[in-house]
Parts: structure tokens; sequence; C-alpha cells
């Protein structure tokens, strides 16, 4: 297999790994090894393992205490809306303000688009969409 080969399987493997952004790192492995496989082979299958499990360990799920305190936070007066979509392992654009989860400061969180959303605060990533 060619470095250009292993290179393109390593992109679309990072892009798969983002699809499993929500489940545990066994999941996110699991996942990446087998979309790694399906487009490089096993070289393929080894990338997207690890690259999986990075993307899995990442993004858990935070706490039920967390998302109770988001899900009961009140709406802000005025309104945040961004032209870009919220997704779940994507940052935040930098115009939105976020808010410390006092009883947990390894999670932040905003209302965008009238979504509650949970994020990483130092990468400002959106771990979590409460609906």
């Amino acid at each position: 297999m060619s470095m250009k080969s292993i290179v393109i399987a390593a992109g679309v493997v990072l892009a798969a790994g983002s699809a499993f952004a929500q489940q545990s790192t066994v999941n996110g492995a699991a996942g990446g090894a087998v979309t790694g496989a399906i487009v490089g082979g096993p070289v393929g299958a080894a990338v997207g393992g690890v690259v999986g499990a990075v993307a899995g360990t990442a993004i858990d799920p935070p706490p039920e205490r967390v998302v109770t305190y988001v899900r009961e936070a009140p709406m802000p007066s005025d309104p945040v809306v961004v032209q870009e979509k919220v997704v779940v392992g994507e940052a935040l654009p930098s115009t939105v303000v976020i808010k410390q989860v006092p009883e947990n400061p390894k999670y932040s969180y905003a209302i965008v688009n009238k979504q509650r959303v949970i994020v990483e605060p130092s990468s400002r990533k959106v771990i979590q969409v409460i609906n």
C-alpha cells in the first residue's frame, strides 16, 4: 500500500471518527477499525482503531448532573444565533459566550440557535446537544 493510500485512508477514518463521537472508547475504536479496514485494508484497520479510540475518549458523554444543570439553565434574554450548524465534535464560534458549569469545571455550556449544548471549555468543542 502506498503512502498516499495510507494518508487518504487516515483522512477518511478521521472524518468517520466524528460520526462515532458520542460513543465510548470501545465503540470508537471498533467503528474506526471497521471503517479503516473497508477503506484501507489491514493498515487502515490499525490506523482507524487508534483514531476511533482517541475520538471516543475525547468526547465521552458528560455526567447526568451536568446534563440536568444545563437543561434547567434559564434561557438568555438575548438569544444567540449563528449561521454554522451546531455539531458534536466541532468547536463553537468564538463569538459564542460559554458559561462554566459551577459544580463541574470540566464542562461549560451555551444556548445557541435555541439549542442547549455542553462544551469542553478549552477547545470549545461541543460534547453534547441536549434536546
